[in-house]
């Protein structure tokens, strides 16, 4: 029998909400998933550790005094666990079949569109797919918020639709991180949003092992500074997105009568959707759930949509952004796609429900 995909609480203690929780106005009774440290705090720091699983933490709490120092505990990330999706539903508070980025990769405007990259099958897709239009919903309730992270990130398509309307503080070492959340608490801000990739991107590349230990404990070495530097009566609350299993070369190719029925592919490798050709949607599920159905979970369109794994609502343009039919693997695999590569081979990837990829922490400690 398969194993059960762990689904996102999206009602209850899932990323979508930590938003709405912590700029809800005064008086609103905060929910009892929010550490308390966080919930009585003047001053919010939120700090996204890309990629930081909650098993994966577990397994290092050695590695990560800090973070092991806090209170707090699990909670659900978004379907697909991967980042564009789950940040966007971080900063906006929505779910993804409200907010519209439904992945990695998806089909939109007669494109499949790289939306970290914003790059489509005719390069820079900025013109023709337009960022605020293909993500219409501001982000912070609406608020201008401080955002910390990656200088480098500032002015892309990606920003532009899930940050907008924020104000970028770029750092270009991590170790100014701290320094500049510890500038804005001190200057009176009341919310500040920061982000730090770096485990994603070692785990991505490395896999799992001594490059990915170093790269905990300097991910927890930052949450220690930025701890250092909260004024009294400020908290910092850490999340992350997704975290992440170790697949490295098993990577499989989607069955030939698979191929043969589809149109494309989109999504990610761990949550993989084949867009069928005209009449075939019905044959290709059931090619898909025979050759593929003993490493993954294997639905249709219609069938996730009943089933809530994008949220209670999803309308008619932002469903048109999936596939017919997902393939989501509960096994440590990949689905090859050839258009969806990058400068190197991922040793650790995301994407479907395990408990490995969905369960993300969220731990606060206060001054």
């Amino acid at each position: 029998m398969n194993p059960a995909p762990v689904l996102p609480d999206y009602a209850g203690a899932n990323v979508r909400g930590i938003v709405p929780a912590l700029l809800a106005p005064r008086g609103v009774a905060k929910p009892s998933w929010l550490p308390a440290a966080a919930a009585a705090a003047r001053q919010v720091v939120v700090l996204v550790l890309d990629g930081l699983g909650w098993e994966q933490l577990q397994e290092r709490r050695h590695l990560a005094p800090s973070l092991t120092s806090m209170s707090g505990g699990p909670i659900t990330t978004v379907a697909p666990s991967t980042t564009s999706t789950a940040l966007t539903s971080i900063t906006t508070g929505l779910t993804p079949g409200e907010h519209g980025i439904v992945g990695y990769r998806m089909d939109i405007a007669g494109e499949v569109l790289n939306v970290l990259r914003w790059y489509g099958g005719s390069g820079d897709a900025r013109r023709q797919i337009e960022p605020r239009s293909t993500q219409p919903f501001a982000p912070f309730m609406g608020e201008s918020v401080p955002v910390v992270s990656k200088a480098e990130l500032e002015g892309s398509a990606f920003t532009e639709a899930h940050l907008r309307g924020s104000r970028p503080r770029g750092w270009r070492a991590p170790s100014s991180l701290a320094v500049t959340v510890g500038e804005l608490l001190r200057a009176g801000e009341q919310f500040v949003y920061a982000y730090y990739d770096g485990v994603d991107k070692i785990a991505h590349e490395r896999g799992f092992g001594p490059y990915y230990d170093a790269e905990v404990r300097a991910a927890d070495a930052i949450v220690g500074a930025v701890l250092e530097q909260l004024p009294d009566g400020a908290a910092l609350l850490v999340t992350a997105d997704h975290g992440q299993v170790e697949v490295g070369e098993r990577l499989v190719e989607p069955h030939a009568d698979l191929l043969q029925r589809c149109r494309h592919q989109s999504g990610e490798g761990r949550f993989r959707w084949l867009h069928a050709r005209p009449g075939a949607a019905a044959d290709l599920l059931a090619a898909a759930r025979e050759h593929h159905g003993h490493h993954a979970w294997v639905h249709s369109r219609a069938e996730l949509l009943e089933a809530g794994w994008f949220g209670p609502v999803v309308s008619p343009p932002v469903a048109a952004r999936y596939g017919d039919v997902a393939l989501v693997p509960f096994e440590p695999i990949s689905f090859h796609d050839p258009a969806d590569s990058g400068p190197f081979a991922l040793v650790c990837r995301h994407g479907s429900l395990t408990s490995a990829e969905m369960l993300v922490p969220l731990l606060a400690a206060a001054r």
